[in-house]
């Protein structure tokens, strides 16, 4: 009996290797202007063309800037990062969001809003975020510039196939718990490494209850525990979220591939190389204190005593603190912070603005706090000015940014200051990830909004009515 991730893999492998990895074909490949150039360039000195430009989908969203986008980019370096991105589209002719562009925004936002993910299919970007598109059921991981350039070639890879891993989560969350928390709880379990080596299919009930973004936001965050990515096998709520999207099949293949999707599951008694079960009632808002992801505590919680960690971590923990300022032990309920981010393509969908909205409305910004709200694509930003929910961000002393990466890390203008506390919906809050110097709390919406009004780390159960 076959996992779910047996059944993709399979249906996907071109020729197995003696003795060596599986030659794999792949469905859809994303490229941004960071880790395409030199892809691009071996072709060219190859003297290649791309084999199936119709399943590569290009796109700039790390570099570029989340104001006056209409304008050349001032950075020199993104500048050039961004057009080059757009020549080599145009050269090996692959599709192209530019900036501007109603299609353009992150990667990993774009393409499940665009019908471009699907389930079934095999992604891959050279970037460690692709296991966002897993929340489709589909195979979706990272790689490296040179298979980049492998798969623009041959539109296949060379992957040794990875180790199955089941996380179940069962139960129903409680009062102000998001999917953001769920996945910070899990890598405080299993640390930034439980996952090495497998690919990671989340189930149980609080994940068949998560919609289609939430899914997203869980599987985003899949590779901080080490995993080579994390997938949602495939139910209604992936079909209606969908149903008539641009790139989705439309009519009698739309009714054909509903009947292949639902065939994509584990079978009962499938046998998993590891399993584990969480319990939902365990899991409260939580943030993160160090310098890792794994690095968490639920909002009541303390930063754990010296002596509770193992002698192994303790000069790593010391180092972390040190950076943050944080000493072991301490509270952080009440702690000053400067920034908020509200984005990235863990937390810039339209679900996560209408979270943040309803803990501002009727409320004020702090006046101490910086706050930078980033859609993570254009059609985002649409959808968030045809709910009203810019209204009510801008009576609350909110302005919304144009779509990019932003501050998830320091490669557009949007970088936090040194020593300056970020509360951030991001995905990473390694030393210098916001900026040189900058401490980064990873937090969900919810908390990153509770935060923003205050100014201070706050339990957002107390800002919310229900």
């Amino acid at each position: 009996m076959n996992t779910l991730f047996d059944k993709i893999w399979d249906k996907h492998v071109v020729q197995q290797v003696e003795d060596g990895p599986t030659q794999l074909y792949i469905d859809r490949l994303y490229c941004h202007e960071v880790t395409s150039p030199q892809a691009f360039e071996g072709l060219r000195k190859r003297g290649l063309q791309c084999l199936r430009p119709q399943q590569i989908v290009c796109m700039p969203d790390h570099n570029t800037p989340t104001h006056d986008q209409d304008k050349p980019i001032a950075d020199p370096v993104s500048k050039y990062q961004v057009d080059l991105l757009e020549r080599n589209a145009r050269e090996f002719g692959l599709t192209y969001y530019g900036m501007m562009s109603p299609d353009n925004g992150i990667v990993h936002v774009v393409g499940p809003e665009k019908g471009l993910s699907l389930p079934g299919m095999t992604i891959v970007c050279g970037d460690s975020h692709t296991s966002t598109h897993g929340a489709m059921g589909a195979i979706a991981f990272g790689i490296g510039t040179s298979e980049v350039e492998m798969v623009l070639a041959s539109q296949c890879i060379l992957q040794q196939k990875p180790k199955s891993m089941r996380i179940n989560i069962n139960g129903k969350l409680g009062k102000g718990v998001t999917p953001k928390d769920v996945a910070l709880f899990l890598m405080s379990k299993l640390t930034t490494s439980g996952g090495t080596g497998c690919f990671i299919e989340y189930a149980g009930e609080v994940v068949r209850d998560m919609s289609m973004e939430g899914r997203l936001t869980l599987c985003n965050l899949s590779i901080e525990m080490g995993a080579r990515g994390g997938f949602i096998a495939p139910d209604e709520t992936t079909f209606a979220y969908l149903k008539g999207r641009e790139h989705a099949p439309k009519g009698e293949a739309w009714e054909h591939a509903v009947a292949y999707w639902k065939t994509l599951k584990s079978d009962p008694d499938a046998v998993f190389d590891r399993e584990i079960s969480f319990d939902a009632t365990d899991i409260e808002p939580r943030i993160t204190y160090g310098t890792n992801p794994g690095m968490g505590i639920g909002i009541s919680e303390c930063i754990p005593a010296l002596e509770d960690i193992s002698e192994t971590a303790k000069a790593s923990f010391k180092k972390s603190l040190n950076y943050m300022g944080f000493k072991p032990g301490e509270c952080l309920l009440g702690k000053p912070i400067d920034y908020v981010f509200l984005g990235a393509c863990t937390n810039g969908r339209i679900e996560d603005f209408r979270a943040f909205a309803s803990v501002v409305k009727g409320r004020k910004k702090s006046d101490r706090v910086t706050a930078w709200l980033v859609p993570g694509s254009w059609a985002v930003d649409k959808q968030i000015r045809e709910e009203g929910i810019d209204r009510i961000l801008k009576d609350a002393g909110f302005e919304i940014r144009q779509p990019g990466c932003s501050a998830c890390l320091a490669m557009n203008d949007d970088k936090i200051p040194a020593g300056k506390y970020s509360v951030s919906t991001s995905n990473r809050n390694f030393e210098g990830r916001q900026g040189p110097g900058a401490r980064t709390i990873l937090a969900s919406p919810l908390m990153a909004a509770a935060a923003a009004v205050t100014g201070v780390i706050t339990d957002p159960r107390e800002m919310i009515d229900n």
